[in-house]
């Protein structure tokens, strides 16, 4: 009641009620952003009153937008819209494959834009364009106390390049250290055991850290789990992570079927039906990347070096020809997307006929490897 009554809640639900304003997410985009007005539309989401729709890719837009239309050249607009608009944002959208847009990606598209638009004040503060910069006004650049987001300057340089923007210039690429190291074995199974014991901590919070701790999964991967995603068949229950299921110990399965029981968000709507097996404090929507994290933290748990561990963990017990084959996989498809993608590509571009790929990545692995890659499936970051 005292939300309900708060100014610009009480205004904006007025104007809506009255039809002074049409209930879109246009009407509450024109609205003064903030965490009251979301809030509403949340609401509004979640009660089937307004469609869903993406709002971290839709907040993302607003700030290239906001960026792009800023800069102080007419040309610096025009590199920055065609490499904001047709790289960045076409890349991730290719990359979520429809689904929602997580707080990393979209932070990772704002370093990129960022990094951009340093790199361009900079060289035409020094009376250049990137037609006309060449590599030892780049390297002053790199050595300068005014350099930032040199690493993802970088991604925005080559770009440039190949569009033929700019030329006759490289980048030196960032040295890969390998993975972050990895935490003592012990420690990692002192934490283990403290989450499946310890009843003084919120079951949800040790359900998510056994989910990193056991079976490598990103914060962004927990927060996104449905209820769905569990399924109780023949006295076990299997967790979705990926295309396999992944059959859960006992003392796992009692708190994901507990979660499931239990969950409830932190909004005052709490009646509708969420589908989120960890729900955010917004109706209808999870419990946010950011937030899923601060909560592991918190726990003791580091989220780089714990995933590394098992990681390295579980890669030991794969033979080594199969942890080679799927290495190989996903390395395929990092570099040339996989052959489903290549095949609806040419498709699209063959009229005559279709393209069928040839080979078959999909071999029949047992028991271990199907539980590693069911696992690395379902990761989409930066």
């Amino acid at each position: 009641m005292r939300w309900l009554s708060s100014g610009i809640v009480s205004t904006v639900l007025s104007g809506l009620g009255s039809s002074h304003r049409p209930l879109t997410h246009d009407a509450l985009d024109g609205l003064p952003a903030g965490k009251a007005v979301e809030h509403i539309r949340s609401v509004l989401v979640a009660t089937g009153t307004l469609p869903q729709r993406d709002e971290q890719m839709v907040r993302l837009e607003r700030h290239v937008n906001d960026l792009v239309t800023s800069h102080a050249t007419a040309e610096g607009r025009k590199i920055l819209h065609r490499y904001a608009t047709w790289h960045l944002l076409r890349r991730l959208r290719r990359r979520s494959r429809g689904n929602d847009i997580t707080h990393t990606q979209l932070t990772v598209v704002r370093q990129h834009l960022r990094a951009a638009v340093y790199l361009l004040n900079w060289i035409e503060a020094q009376g250049l364009t990137l037609a006309t910069c060449r590599q030892a006004d780049l390297e002053r650049w790199m050595t300068s106390d005014d350099v930032r987001h040199r690493r993802e300057a970088g991604h925005f340089v080559r770009w440039a390049l190949a569009q033929k923007i700019a030329s006759d210039l490289s980048f030196p690429a960032v040295r890969w250290n390998g993975p972050s190291q990895a935490m003592d074995d012990e420690a990692r199974w002192a934490t283990t055991r403290r989450l499946l014991h310890d009843d003084t901590l919120k079951s949800e919070d040790r359900l998510a850290g056994l989910l990193l701790l056991l079976y490598a999964q990103w914060p962004a991967a927990i927060s996104r789990l449905t209820v769905d995603r569990i399924k109780v068949a023949d006295g076990a229950v299997r967790l979705h992570l990926g295309p396999v299921p992944v059959e859960l110990p006992a003392p796992v399965a009692e708190l994901a079927l507990h979660q499931v029981a239990v969950r409830r968000s932190h909004a005052a709507l709490a009646r509708t039906d969420s589908p989120w097996l960890f729900p955010g404090g917004q109706p209808g929507r999870p419990i946010s990347v950011w937030a899923m994290g601060e909560r592991l933290r918190k726990l003791g748990i580091r989220l780089a070096e714990t995933r590394s561990t098992a990681l390295f963990q579980l890669a030991t017990e794969l033979p080594a020809a199969v942890l080679a084959r799927t290495l190989a996989i996903k390395w395929q498809r990092a570099a040339a997307g996989d052959w489903a993608a290549y095949a609806a590509e040419v498709s699209r571009r063959t009229i005559s006929k279709a393209v069928h790929p040839s080979g078959n990545t999909d071999p029949r692995p047992g028991h271990r490897e199907k539980i590693v890659t069911g696992q690395a499936t379902d990761h989409r970051r930066g």
